[in-house]
């Protein structure tokens, strides 16, 4: 019995066909980081019965995260566990989006280490409600969850959430005082990257006034995508010869229409994302790499550098960042464990919670002999547990993962 028969997902909506997920690369097709496991990472194609693959502490969470309730009073509903043996879930439809019209979006000049702007709570119109309390002074926040990669899977982003609880059925928040960090990756190879961002910045706003947030990190495809905008057909100068934006944003699975529509207030929310953040002893990023150190010795040293390189430097310093942030697999092997000890001891927290490497390339089974599907029962516990992979690979019919911290 596989971890889906016992704790089934919500069926995936049809967003058409995905093809093999290549890593990200530079211009040339030269991959930045090889894709085959470094020495002494031993691991076989196939998942054994436990899951346990090569690498020290390795495993699945082979447990489906708990839905909550969708009664107003979610947020304070508790995990209830599942009962034994198979269950059966109906599909979750293909959810609605609600659109914000787009001369009501405003933008605003934000100080450095606030949040990055939302759209006004105005904007979304009166007939919305939100029957959540605020917070008392001194009330616990609400419960913690983090998102992978989306790459522009909106209807997939959209029944992973409200498989959880976190919106209803038209696609407005639903979850209180909730919590929710996107670990980044909004666009690029999906149908919908723009539908994405304008659904997290919704949601943004819809959550700040129930009381909870919702945040994001900023991954290395929004820099692409930001440095395809600004600079184009510009040359930089790369380790694979002379390229550019355009050319490394179309060969990593940009996609025009995304750009097409690209405005102002999507770039200012981008731009003003941060690269790293702190949450209840988990340092969230996106990347699994230790280029952030090369940024700065705090967190609010890193998002001021990478915010500063934004805002002041050339395309060349652009493209170095999103180099940097391209980087992977750093936590795998017998030195991931170290990695991520360099990390903490630098930023703090007790456990790295990344997207960026799909789970099937950190666990050897991207590309089965038969074709079939890689296996993502869900997040992946690794580096003697130390780290949690989120990115479970939507976009090579892998799934889009929700999941609510801590994991254990």
């Amino acid at each position: 019995m596989t971890p889906e028969d016992r704790f089934p997902g919500p069926e995936q909506p049809d967003s058409g066909p995905r093809h093999q997920q290549d890593l990200d690369v530079l211009p040339y097709g030269s991959y930045y980081e090889p894709p085959e496991p470094a020495p002494g990472y031993g691991y076989d194609n196939t998942y054994s019965d436990n899951t346990y693959s090569g690498y020290g502490g390795a495993r699945f969470l082979e447990q489906h995260w708990p839905t909550v309730s969708h009664h107003p009073d979610a947020r304070t509903a508790q995990p209830s566990e599942p009962a034994p043996g198979p269950q059966h879930e109906a599909p979750v439809q293909q959810l609605p989006r609600h659109e914000v019209p787009q001369h009501e979006i405003q933008q605003h000049e934000v100080p450095q280490h606030e949040d990055p702007p939302t759209i006004e709570l105005s904007a979304l119109g009166e007939e919305l409600h939100y029957p959540y309390p605020q917070p008392e002074p001194g009330e616990a926040p609400g419960p913690l969850y983090v998102v992978g990669d989306v790459h522009g899977y909106l209807d997939e982003l959209l029944a992973a959430l409200h498989q959880q609880g976190l919106i209803d059925a038209e696609g407005h928040w639903s979850a209180g005082r909730s919590r929710i960090w996107f670990l980044g990756d909004f666009t690029d190879r999906g149908p919908d990257g723009i539908g994405v961002i304008d659904l997290v910045m919704q949601l943004a706003a819809e959550a700040a006034a129930a009381g909870g947030y919702c945040r994001a990190l900023m991954g290395n495809h929004e820099l692409l995508f930001l440095g395809a905008s600004r600079y184009g057909d510009e040359p930089v100068q790369s380790t694979a010869g002379t390229a550019s934006f355009l050319a490394a944003w179309r060969l990593n699975g940009g996609q025009q229409h995304d750009l097409d529509r690209l405005e102002t207030h999507h770039i200012s929310w981008l731009s003003r994302l941060p690269a790293i953040a702190l949450e209840d002893e988990h340092l969230l990023l996106h990347s699994d790499t230790t280029a952030y150190l090369e940024y700065g010795e705090s967190i609010a040293a890193v998002n001021d550098a990478v915010h500063a390189l934004l805002a002041d430097e050339g395309a060349d310093e652009w493209w170095d960042c999103f180099r940097r942030f391209t980087k992977r697999f750093a936590f795998r092997g017998d030195a991931g464990p170290t990695a991520v000890h360099e990390l903490l001891s630098a930023y703090g927290g007790r456990r790295v919670v990344h997207g960026h490497s799909p789970i099937p390339y950190l666990t050897g089974s991207a590309h089965l002999e038969d074709g079939t599907p890689p296996h993502v029962p869900g997040p992946y516990i690794y580096a003697d547990e130390l780290a949690i992979a989120m990115d479970g690979g939507v976009t090579m019919e892998g799934r889009l993962l929700v999941a609510r911290l801590p994991l254990n």
